[in-house]
């Protein structure tokens, strides 16, 4: 493909109300999926998919008080066995705390979410909130802090000087981790090992863009998408590298 190596396409339109949308569809149309439990390296300085940390390493940096209770009240409901380090996290005082800096943050055992469920747990290595609403046959977008549930996916919005707001939702890239991201051996986005799935991300992650636009923008979303040609709209720059590379690497 002539261009860029890592070109992507995107789509922007107005809503109703006149507010502006502008989507990664190259993202959104790809095969890429979270392979957690399935080779993922994580997020170390160096490969390390025998912990089975995911991208929990750093644990979970809250948007804001509500984003804040909002966790807190499903960690009301666990039931006991469902979370490995409840009993740590009464020790600390909660699992949830405010760090040096200011930033409202979970609290880290051992290099990782005090969240996160380790490898031999009666019910698997894995978030424990994810668990305990897959469980129920609950949404884990309700259970789990907004930036967990939230990546691989990236909003932003923007309002110009004239009152004017563009929403922008991309794929989540390894700069917006900040300084620490570029230290990771690996991210997701990066590697045609994540882009693998049998379903678009737009179709995979429903439930994740229609909490973020609304029903409405998602709806001219898929409409939009589904009116191109197959074939018609760029492809990952991780799916050109997967399909020219002998071994799909």
């Amino acid at each position: 493909m002539p261009g860029p190596a890592d070109a992507h396409e995107w789509v922007t339109f107005d809503d109703d109300d006149g507010a502006s949308w502008q989507f990664d569809v190259t993202f959104l149309t790809s095969n890429h999926g979270c392979i957690y439990g399935r080779g993922c390296p994580g997020v170390f300085t160096e490969l390390a998919p025998e912990y089975e940390h995911g991208c929990c390493t750093y644990g979970a940096h809250f948007i804001d008080e509500d984003d804040r209770s909002s966790v807190e009240a499903q960690v009301a409901r666990f039931e006991p066995g469902e979370w490995e380090l409840a009993d740590r996290a009464a020790e600390m005082g909660g699992p949830i705390h405010v760090d040096d800096e200011g930033a409202i943050v979970t609290q880290m055992i051992d290099d990782a979410c005090i969240f996160l469920n380790r490898p031999g747990h009666p019910t698997g290595a894995g978030c424990a909130l994810h668990q305990a609403a897959m469980a129920r046959g609950e949404r884990p977008i309700d259970w789990k802090p907004d930036v967990c549930w939230q990546v691989p996916l990236r909003y932003d919005d923007h309002t110009d000087d004239n009152g004017h707001t563009t929403h922008l939702v991309r794929e989540w890239k390894r700069r917006d981790w900040g300084e620490g991201g570029a230290e990771f051996a690996w991210w997701c986005t990066d590697d045609p090992l994540a882009f693998g799935e049998d379903r678009p991300v737009f179709v995979s992650l429903r439930d994740e863009l229609v909490e973020m636009v609304g029903e409405r923008v998602y709806e001219l979303l898929v409409d939009y998408i589904r009116s191109r040609p197959d074939g018609a709209i760029v492809p990952h720059p991780q799916v050109r590298r997967r399909r020219a590379s002998p071994d799909g690497r």
